[in-house]
């Protein structure tokens, strides 16, 4: 693939989604249903290794990147993921003082519910994927109450899971 319709490509879901996790419904349209240039495994692969390491929710675009043109891709990953930053400050200087206007607060609202919607929508077919034993399914379970819960860390749930599924997934 070209890489910079790569870039642009992961730049259309880094600019357009509030939250690093929010990238991921943009993502799997474009690479994994539209194109067929990475398989849900793969998608869920990547977003299992972004959320290992430090830092934002949307790190897992570098490794689709890779997924998709090696090394060079990640590169584009990475530039994908810092560009829409650079940009903010940009949309701060023409928002500021609006936001606080019931109109701006009710858009912003709207947004944030479609974007929810778009997660959920883009969840079922990763899990269907990724969640294929009893043991699977209980681990998704666990994970989701304790994640819910707000009061074990994110990285403490992935590693454990993690674990269990080496001992017990195999």
């Amino acid at each position: 693939m070209n890489l910079f319709l790569l870039y642009l490509l992961l730049l259309k879901a880094t600019a357009t989604t509030f939250t690093g996790g929010t990238t991921l419904p943009v993502i799997r349209e474009e690479f994994v249903v539209e194109r067929k240039l990475i398989t849900d495994q793969q998608l869920s692969k990547a977003v299992a290794i972004g959320r290992l390491g430090p830092g934002p929710n949307a790190t897992y675009v570098i490794s689709v990147g890779y997924y998709i043109a090696g090394t060079p891709g990640a590169i584009v990953g990475y530039l994908a993921i810092i560009s829409p930053a650079f940009l903010a400050i940009l949309f701060l200087r023409v928002l500021q003082g609006r936001t606080e206007r019931p109109r701006w607060q009710g858009a912003i609202k709207g947004l944030t519910a479609a974007a929810a919607g778009l997660m959920l929508a883009n969840a079922i077919p990763i899990a269907q994927d990724a969640i294929t034993t009893t043991l699977g399914a209980c681990i998704a379970a666990v994970a989701l109450a304790l994640l819910a819960s707000k009061k074990v860390d994110s990285l403490l749930v992935i590693g454990g899971a993690a674990i269990v599924g080496m001992i017990y997934l195999r």
